[in-house]
């Protein structure tokens, strides 16, 4: 075995003999955690949360679109084992980091998770080990942030241990796609770590992408979400400015996809969601700030995204008004919808609550309706919101609200039935438009 094991390493990871230790049993990490174990890799998921390890333990899983028999199969074979005791780091080969990165005051990083992992790393670090960060960030955080916490016990990076970075590309819910069939873009601080790097995720999903380096990787997936956020900006703006000259923005976009070549489907809907989206390009804009460089295009996407729920309660507020010559601060409305998007439970950064307050802020009394979200959690924007719980669907009591606000079109909602029972719809996911509706009672927004 060389000094700092990269051949042993190498033969691990090849042979899948490795064990890999992933931090974070989220929305990101638990999926590749099961990946991993999936693969034949030893593998042990890390959470601070000891109700997350619990319910893991049981072969439960709290996360609606990632069924309880495969965890069930994965714990009770041994191929994934899940522990609170990060002590067991240091028998770990590669250690994943998959913690969040949200945004602090005044739209800056907050690297807190991320640091805060490092430190619990840093203590059990080993010769030898691979270190690779999947969480989402600006270029120059592996290097600038993680790696220096790393070395601050003594041992050096692409001497003693490896550092890469690999961002993570899950899409909760989305039923073509899983980790395992994701390709991976890899990063590496220097030629070694990008080598074992490869040679893991070889292991677990269909291709790998190497890049040049840490830097590279981490504009890789803010470019990806970015190029999302303006682009669902742009149609965001047709919408309106569509819906002034009376033309329908979705059969527009229906019509303009039939291009096969130069064009790419974008949909409007009430603001963003998610944790990625909303987020991620002001890290990027934080970060071009330290280089004297300005993000117009993302700074005016942030604009038009974040003022959409403003416009769909404004579009509500005025055909209550029209229609029944009624005020909001006397409205009865139902919310359709939590959830950031469609057939999951995820509600980080969910246009809902922004919607919610806005509308009570008005004076509406609101309830809401998510066969997915039975209650909402804490969050440190809304919290106002945490505690409230979801209606029961009852069709009978759709007539008791003066209009329904759909928000997130779930497959199980009955749409039929909602235009034929409810007073009038207020649509922002274009999910009645194959419904007949002789009354004109829905209104896209």
């Amino acid at each position: 075995m060389n000094a700092n094991g990269y051949s042993d390493l190498l033969e691990r990871f090849e042979l899948k003999t490795a064990k890999v230790g992933i931090i974070g049993l989220g929305y990101v990490g638990l999926p590749l955690a099961l990946a991993c174990a999936k693969c034949g890799f030893t593998t042990i998921g890390f959470d601070v949360d000891e109700a997350k390890i619990a319910t893991l333990d049981q072969g439960q899983s709290y996360l609606k679109h990632i069924s309880s028999k495969k965890i069930k199969i994965a714990i009770d074979s041994g191929a994934l084992d899940v522990s609170g005791n990060f002590g067991r780091l240091m028998n770990m080969d590669a250690i994943l980091i998959c913690v969040p990165t949200p945004l602090a005051s005044e739209n800056k990083p907050d690297l807190s998770y991320v640091t805060s992992t490092a430190d619990t790393i840093a203590k059990n670090l080993q010769v030898g080990q691979l270190i690779v960060l999947e969480s989402t960030t600006y270029p120059g955080t592996t290097a600038e942030i993680l790696r220096p916490i790393l070395e601050a016990g003594g041992l050096k990076s692409n001497e003693d241990f490896y550092l890469a970075y690999s961002p993570e590309r899950e899409d909760p819910g989305n039923p073509n796609h899983e980790t395992s069939t994701i390709p991976k873009v890899v990063g590496g601080d220097g030629a070694e770590a990008l080598k074992l790097a490869e040679a893991m995720y070889n292991q677990i999903v269909v291709k790998t992408v190497p890049v040049s380096s840490l830097d590279t990787a981490e504009a890789v997936k803010l470019t990806e979400n970015i190029f999302r956020s303006v682009n669902i900006a742009l149609v965001n703006e047709l919408k309106l400015i569509y819906g002034k000259m009376g033309i329908n923005v979705w059969e527009v976009i229906e019509a303009a996809k039939t291009k096969p070549f130069g064009y790419m489907p974008f949909y409007p809907g009430p603001g963003l969601g998610g944790h990625c989206i909303p987020i991620d390009p002001f890290y990027l804009t934080w970060r071009a700030e330290q280089f004297g460089q300005k993000t117009r295009f993302i700074e005016l996407a942030g604009e038009i995204n974040t003022a959409m729920p403003s416009h769909v309660v404004q579009v509500l507020e005025d055909a209550l008004k029209e229609r029944f010559d009624k005020n909001m601060d006397s409205a009865k409305i139902l919310v359709l919808g939590v959830a950031y998007k469609k057939n999951i439970d995820d509600v980080r950064e969910s246009p809902a609550f922004a919607i919610i307050e806005i509308l009570e802020d008005k004076g509406a009394s609101t309830d809401f309706y998510d066969p997915h979200v039975a209650e909402i959690p804490e969050t440190r924007e809304h919290m106002r919101l945490a505690g409230r719980r979801s209606i029961e669907w009852k069709p009978s009591f759709l007539s008791d609200y003066d209009a329904v606000l759909i928000v997130t079109d779930h497959d199980e909602v009955d749409y039929a039935e909602l235009v034929k029972k409810s007073q009038l719809i207020v649509d922002t996911r274009n999910s009645t438009s194959t419904i007949e509706d002789p009354e004109d009672k829905t209104l896209l927004a």
